[in-house]
């Protein structure tokens, strides 16, 4: 049961106009919201198109959903969880959501398991995925209002990542603002193309090594294999993505992870920040 208390500031209005203006809801939550009619105004119960709200009144409701996604028992790491948003700890190897030819051994099954054995009764909802052999942090929604803000929202939702690039950089920090495209007769490599979609990465060196440096990153778009294109581009690209020009001597798959979160929480107004170890496989090479 989520549960709002009207603010101070606002005048008396419908319940809808109140929860799309001033607590973020969509046109399509809202729809969900009079379907359910789980609605409740001051602990009583109202159809929810009916409800007029003032200062101080107190909204809840409730909405059940059903998935597709099938619960699996799989190892699953939970860094984060409250009543609205579940961050996990993906690792490389795995899917991040389902695909038709790979519908059960993914996180999103893990996540999906989780909820059913704490009798939580929501859909699954991934606010973005990472690659299949990126490991890291991933948020998965619990209620609409946080996958409306915060999906591929880089301003609010801010994702950091580290890397192992082969060489060392020229210029040890800076901005890589160049459109990503998809390639000429490929369904999976990308690359630098000037009729592409915007994309922007920053990053900078944290450590360099022999043939090698660790650097962050930190992206203001969310491109498929945005930061595998960008450092390719710069003739740094990652160890062991070898789809990209990288080399698996030292790695067997390309050494990226999502390694922090911040944000600040859209219900509760905290800052959050979230960090995952780096795996093993790269901390062994630093």
């Amino acid at each position: 049961m989520l549960k709002y208390i009207v603010k101070n500031n606002v005048k008396e209005q419908s319940a809808k106009d109140y929860l799309k203006r001033h607590e973020n809801i969509s046109s399509s939550l809202w729809k969900k919201i009079k379907k359910q009619d789980e609605f409740f105004l001051n602990g009583q119960k109202i159809r929810p198109t009916r409800a007029i709200v003032k200062p101080g009144d107190i909204i809840e409701y409730r909405i059940v959903e059903q998935s597709n996604v099938l619960p699996v028992n799989l190892p699953l790491t939970i860094c984060y969880e409250d009543d609205y948003l579940l961050i996990a700890d993906k690792p490389a190897g795995i899917l991040t959501h389902p695909l038709t030819f790979e519908a059960e051994n993914t996180l999103a099954n893990a996540v999906m398991y989780h909820y059913q054995q704490t009798n939580q009764q929501i859909g699954c909802h991934p606010l973005y995925r990472l690659d299949r052999n990126t490991s890291g942090l991933v948020v998965f929604a619990k209620v609409g209002q946080i996958q409306h803000l915060l999906g591929n929202n880089h301003q609010l939702l801010k994702r950091y990542y580290l890397a192992l690039v082969h060489g060392k950089l020229t210029m040890p920090n800076g901005t890589i603002d160049e459109p990503i495209g998809r390639s000429l007769n490929s369904i999976i490599l990308h690359r630098v193309d000037k009729n592409g979609k915007n994309a922007i990465t920053h990053y900078r060196t944290i450590k360099t090594y022999d043939d090698y440096s660790l650097i962050e990153l930190n992206l203001e778009t969310g491109r498929t294999h945005q930061i595998r294109v960008h450092m390719s581009y710069l003739n740094h690209p990652l160890l062991g993505d070898d789809l990209y020009g990288g080399k698996r001597n030292l790695i067997s798959r390309h050494a990226l992870h999502a390694y922090k979160l911040q944000f600040i929480h859209p219900f509760t107004h905290k800052e959050i920040t979230i960090e995952s170890q780096l795996p093993l496989d790269m901390q062994k090479l630093l």
